[in-house]
């Protein structure tokens, strides 16, 4: 294990908290980085807009003045399927990125169990990567393609997207954020530590509850009841030369409703480092 572990906020780890009160705890618990979302008013859990209608430029220089990276913004949702509207999404991602100094945009694939012919559903997503691989190309930016678990979903397996990134050459442009919710559901058991380009970490402990019933809400912070295999699956990562960032990023209400999220938060990494030791 290394002498450190990096670890990150995803700003679902606190959604009642605005930009600025984000980036301060993750500060003050010693995190490299962050990542922000601009759909947490569309899931409800905040009034406020992306960036709270501050310019994206001040939340960027805010960050760093606290030492923290911007690591980067969410999301794009549906991007494998591929349209004007979904250029001009894609687009608005880049540039806000661009202006707030993120390293990363997040691409996530459909998730409304959509029905495929024979090769269909691989020809979207290529065409999806190879159409957004010049406007990266032009940004200077990396995008994370975020496969997800569930049986509804159109991108389950971190090899199809792998696949289908060495089928655009985009693999300087592209990479894979490893969810651990998300690599348990799929049931994948390869890692892929050349194209991770985060870790995204959250912790199921209902212990009735089948792999097909998990879902979001029941995202918690890692303990010593996780179902998920966090520890084994960070392990795992990181002996096979991974060294980039943990991101916690539970969804579940209860979390969301903590009165003091750092403590919480400075509970699961011990707990994790522990383990890992």
């Amino acid at each position: 294990m290394p002498a450190q572990l990096d670890f990150a906020l995803n700003h679902m780890a606190t959604p009642r908290l605005n930009c600025r009160e984000f980036l301060d705890l993750a500060a003050s618990l010693g995190c490299i980085g962050v990542e922000l979302r601009n759909d947490l008013a569309d899931k409800r859990l905040t009034d406020a807009a992306f960036f709270d209608g501050e310019a994206p430029e001040a939340i960027g220089a805010y960050a760093r003045s606290n030492g923290l990276r911007l690591l980067g913004l969410s999301e794009v949702y549906g991007f494998n399927a591929w349209s004007d509207a979904m250029r001009a999404r894609v687009q608005l991602l880049i540039d806000q990125a661009g202006r707030a100094g993120a390293e990363l945009i997040s691409l996530i694939p459909r998730n409304d169990a959509p029905q495929y012919g024979e090769g269909e559903r691989e020809e979207a997503l290529r065409r999806s990567l190879g159409e957004i691989l010049p406007m990266l190309d032009k940004a200077g930016l990396i995008a994370l393609i975020e496969p997800l678990g569930f049986t509804s979903s159109s991108l389950r397996l971190k090899a199809d997207a792998v696949a289908a990134i060495e089928a655009v050459g985009g693999k300087a442009r592209y990479r894979l954020v490893h969810d651990t919710f998300h690599h348990h559901l799929a049931g994948e058991k390869e890692f892929f530590p050349e194209y991770t380009g985060i870790v995204h970490i959250s912790g199921v402990v209902d212990p009735v509850l089948t792999v097909e019933e998990m879902r979001d809400g029941h995202r918690i912070l890692v303990d010593g009841r996780d179902r998920l295999g966090n520890v084994e699956q960070i392990r795992g990562l990181l002996s096979l030369g991974y060294g980039g960032p943990l991101s916690f990023e539970p969804f579940s209400p209860d979390i969301h409703a903590l009165d003091n999220p750092a403590e919480a938060l400075r509970n699961s990494m011990d707990f994790i480092r522990d383990g890992l030791a």
